[in-house]
C-alpha cells in the first residue's frame, strides 16, 4: 500500500505496533481524520482541538503539544508527496498488561498515517447516495459518548454492514429515543420548506468539523437552520438531504430505504452548499493545482 507512517516521530513505509497495545486489545484510543486541499491540511486546528477533547473524555494524556503535531504532520505529508492526502492521527493508550485496567500503560503511541486522498465517485455528487435507516442504534451518550472520537467503531461497522446488505451506501442511525442521529462516518442534514434541519449534539452525535462549517455557511448566507430532535417520520416530507464529512465533504443523499427523497435528485440548497463549501476551501487554502502539476 502506498503510504507513509509516522510512528512516534519516526517516518517509515510501515510500522510495527505491539499486540499488547491497548488500542489494539480494547479499542482504547482516539483519532482524527484530516483531508488536504492543495495538499494543505484542512481545519487542522479544529481537528487537533477535537483530538484533545476526545482524549480528555477517556482520561488519556497526550504527551505532545499542537506544535509537535503540526510539525510531524507537515514532515509526513511532504515526504509522502501525494497530490492530495488522507491523514489519520491516532493516539493509543500504549502497551500494557492484558487487562482492561489502563494503569499498566506507561506511554501513549502516536501514529500519523498519510495515504493518497480517497476520491469518491463523481456519480455520488451528481446523483446522490442511497441511505438505509438501520436497526442498529447509535451508542447512548451515557455509555460510550459518540461525541468522543475513539477507535472503538464496532457500532458504526455493524450499521454499515446492515446498510450494505440493503444496497445502500451508508446507514442512518437512530438513538435509543428513536430520533435521527447520523451516518456511520458523517453527519446528516435535511431540507423541508426551504429550511435546513440537522440533529443536535445532544441526540448523541459527533460534532463534525464539516458539520460545523455547514452550519457556519448557513448563518453567513441567510439559510434558516434548526438543530433539534426528530423521528425518522419527519423525512417523509423532506425535499432534500445531504451528509457531511471530512473526506465526503458535502454529499447529496437522494434515496432512503429505496424511496426517493424529494424528487430523487440533489436539490438547490444541497447544490448551493456544495458550491459554498468548495469556495470556502479555495479561499482558505488556495485553488489546488491539477494532479501532477507543481503548486
Amino acid at each position: 500500500m502506498n503510504l507513509k507512517i509516522n510512528f512516534n516521530g519516526a517516518i517509515q513505509d510501515y510500522a510495527e505496533i505491539s499486540v499488547l497495545d491497548h488500542g489494539f486489545l480494547f479499542g482504547d484510543s482516539v483519532y482524527e481524520v484530516v483531508a488536504t486541499h492543495g495538499n494543505k491540511p484542512c481545519f487542522l486546528e479544529q481537528h487537533l482541538e477535537r483530538l484533545r477533547n476526545s482524549a480528555v473524555g477517556i482520561s488519556l494524556e497526550i504527551p505532545y503539544d499542537d506544535e509537535w503535531f503540526v510539525e510531524q504532520i507537515d514532515r509526513t505529508v511532504q515526504l509522502a508527496n501525494f497530490d492530495e492526502s488522507y491523514i489519520r492521527i491516532i493516539v493509543t493508550r500504549g502497551v500494557g498488561e492484558i487487562d482492561i485496567d489502563p494503569s499498566s500503560c506507561d506511554r501513549p503511541n502516536i501514529i500519523i498515517i498519510t495515504a493518497p486522498a480517497k476520491v469518491y465517485s463523481g456519480q455520488y455528487y451528481e446523483n446522490g447516495i442511497d441511505l438505509a435507516l438501520v436497526s442498529v442504534k447509535r451508542n447512548a451518550r451515557e455509555a460510550l459518548n459518540p461525541g468522543i472520537k475513539t477507535g472503538n467503531y464496532l457500532n458504526n461497522i455493524l450499521a454499515k454492514m446492515e446498510a450494505t446488505r440493503q444496497g445502500a451506501q451508508d446507514a442512518l442511525m437512530l438513538n435509543a429515543q428513536g430520533n435521527l442521529t447520523e451516518g456511520t462516518t458523517s453527519n446528516f442534514f435535511f431540507v423541508n420548506g426551504g429550511k435546513l434541519f440537522t440533529p443536535s449534539l445532544d441526540c448523541g452525535i459527533l460534532s463534525g468539523i464539516t458539520r460545523e462549517m455547514a452550519i457556519q455557511l448557513a448563518l453567513e448566507n441567510g439559510v434558516p437552520l434548526e438543530e433539534g430532535h426528530w423521528p425518522p417520520e419527519e423525512l417523509s416530507q423532506a425535499e432534500e438531504a445531504f451528509v457531511t464529512g471530512t473526506v465526503k465533504k458535502i454529499m447529496p443523499a437522494t434515496r432512503l430505504d429505496g424511496k426517493p427523497i424529494g424528487n430523487g435528485k440533489p436539490g438547490p440548497i444541497t447544490l448551493r452548499f456544495m458550491r459554498l463549501y468548495d469556495r470556502l476551501l479555495d479561499e482558505k487554502y488556495g485553488v489546488p493545482a491539477a494532479p501532477g502539476q507543481s503548486q
